[in-house]
């Protein structure tokens, strides 16, 4: 169902755990997408088509309305449309300052992996992700086996 769209006093969002999930997700990945979704209320959604601002603020609407008990976040690792999921989680979080726990997990080569609300803020304050390059500069040879823009970049 798409977060958007959704009802906030919906009698299923009540104290459930909630998956938001990239809209791509279930096509593109469904073995990932089926494993996450079990015994969780899935919602989807896509900043690529939607303002962050209305992710936000149905996202803070749910958590003062149906009182989730978690909320796991499943994306698409390398979209700087996903990422906006991630960070609206955090952000809803923070203004609502619901005590809601979060996970956040990013599908990489087929497997998903768990990168956590911090790594989120740190993705969103880029002099701090410079100070890891600088620190790990082998990170940017990791880089370029999983982005074709780094690749091109590169040439």
């Amino acid at each position: 169902m798409k977060l958007l769209e959704t009802w906030v006093k919906a009698p299923f969002l009540r104290e459930t755990s909630l998956l938001l999930v990239g809209e791509c997700v279930q096509a593109v990945y469904p073995n990932v997408y089926e494993e996450f979704a079990r015994r969780r209320v899935v919602l989807t959604g896509c900043p690529e088509t939607e303002h962050v601002g209305q992710i936000t603020g149905k996202l803070a609407s749910i958590i003062a309305c149906s009182s989730p008990k978690e909320i796991t976040v499943l994306t698409v690792e390398g979209s700087p449309h996903c990422f906006t999921l991630h960070a609206a989680v955090n952000e809803t979080l923070f203004v609502t300052r619901a005590s809601v726990p979060s996970k956040h997990y990013v599908i990489l080569d087929g497997k998903a992996i768990d990168v956590g609300s911090e790594s989120v803020r740190v993705g969103r304050y880029l002099h701090l992700v410079q100070k890891c390059i600088q620190k790990l500069p082998e990170i940017l040879e990791e880089l370029r086996t999983h982005s074709l823009e780094h690749r091109c970049y590169l040439k």
